[in-house]
């Protein structure tokens, strides 16, 4: 995954070489370099009706022909074939969190829109991926993966066991209350919810060690006080972090944790 917009976009100006199916431009048309690049989702157009999206949706394109996102709501995967300046993207997996209504529709729009064949029109910091009848179009902005240290990560997703976590959502309600930031005076600092917390923060390699943790002490009820409640038990012994792009995965050795977006 790249680092930055600039390499993101010297990618997408080259002559790329890749070996993907589906129909394209035309013999002799290099592919389009998406592969190992990550991009924002700026909008979806599904039917001619364009979506403006969300804070978090993004997708990124991966060097196995896959593409892994996040529509603002759930989690997508799919798979992706390059041939010239086209794409034929078959979606595979989408998770089931629940979201409001307006993120919904958005996702609803999105998984249709980035379907089937897509040709890519890049211009600037920006590409368009859109079916040849212009009514299915994808609108993607470059931007610099988010680093752990510095980052205010807004909670939207919690992982309850297995290897992987298996994501639900957040307390209906509670959505944007939680937000953490690793500071690089080695601090955890955020709200859990209710609560603002502070707490030492040991970063090695891709393991946090968390000291201990002091908070507020604000009487909170409701999904408010149900989402800290998750999220302090989450916070607990060393944790295992992932960086997406601008998404973070934080897990215990049982496969609970939580997921943020960059804000």
């Amino acid at each position: 995954m790249l680092a930055g917009t600039a390499l993101a976009l010297l990618l997408l100006s080259a002559c790329g070489t890749g070996t993907g199916g589906g129909p394209g431009a035309g013999a002799g048309s290099p592919d389009l370099p998406v592969a190992g690049t990550s991009w924002t989702i700026a909008a979806a157009t599904a039917d001619g009706v364009r979506s403006v999206a969300p804070s978090g949706a993004e997708v990124a394109f991966e060097a196995d022909g896959r593409a892994r996102g996040n529509s603002g709501c759930n989690h997508f995967g799919a798979s992706v074939a390059v041939r010239g300046d086209t794409l034929t993207v078959t979606q595979e997996e989408v998770t089931e969190m629940g979201c409001d209504a307006d993120r919904l529709r958005f996702e609803t729009a999105l998984l249709k829109a980035f379907s089937g064949e897509l040709r890519g029109r890049q211009s600037g910091t920006s590409l368009v991926l859109a079916s040849a009848d212009g009514r299915r179009a994808v609108e993607l902005t470059a931007e610099a993966d988010a680093p752990l240290v510095g980052t205010a990560w807004t909670v939207d997703g919690l992982l309850d066991g297995g290897a992987e976590g298996t994501a639900t959502s957040l307390p209906a309600g509670s959505e944007g209350r939680a937000k953490l930031t690793f500071g690089k005076d080695g601090r955890l600092a955020g709200s859990l919810g209710c609560n603002r917390v502070t707490a030492p923060a040991r970063i090695s390699g891709r393991t946090i060690t968390l000291g201990a943790i002091a908070t507020t002490r604000m009487i909170c009820t409701g999904p408010q006080m149900d989402l800290e409640t998750a999220l302090y038990e989450r916070l607990d012994g060393p944790l295992t972090y992932r960086l997406d792009h601008r998404t973070l995965t934080v897990t215990d050795a049982d496969g609970q944790g939580f997921t943020a977006r960059a804000s």
